[in-house]
């Protein structure tokens, strides 16, 4: 193998789309774009993915229905690693806890603001089932 992924089972692309509900163009162009890198290579220069990159690509998953952009997705992860890096300082931890902080309170504006639009969705869904009815059982 190009890189060692032999401390950690190494997942080909076709199971981390399968695990992860994501299409191999997604995971391809997350790569492309610089938000999410595979953790080695074959050497025929298949891409392989650790646990530890299935779990980042949920995070990222779970940030797409919010609608953040990727410099969004590309931050979050960034600070992420941030507060995993047992070699991080102190400082910097806490800058990054801020800036999480800052994005969860976001996304929880965002999450709120779907549930308002799911019950808008359920009251039209409602109303016109109650229309296509017949008059006999309106």
């Amino acid at each position: 193998m190009a890189d060692d992924t032999r401390s950690a089972p190494a997942l080909h692309i076709g199971e981390v789309a399968s695990r992860t509900e994501l299409s191999l163009r997604s995971l391809r162009h997350w790569e492309e774009v610089g938000l999410l890198h595979p953790s080695g290579r074959t050497d025929g220069g298949f891409r392989l993915y650790t646990d530890e990159d299935v779990e980042k690509i949920l995070v990222i998953r779970r940030m797409k229905p919010l609608g953040f952009t990727l410099e969004e997705m590309r931050s979050v992860m960034t600070d992420i690693e941030v507060l995993r890096d047992p070699g991080a300082g102190p400082a910097d931890r806490e800058r990054a806890r801020g800036r999480l902080e800052e994005v969860r309170a976001d996304g929880a504006e965002r999450r709120e603001r779907l549930v308002r639009q799911l019950a808008m969705a359920d009251e039209f869904i409602e109303l016109l089932t109650a229309e296509c009815a017949p008059p006999t059982e309106r």
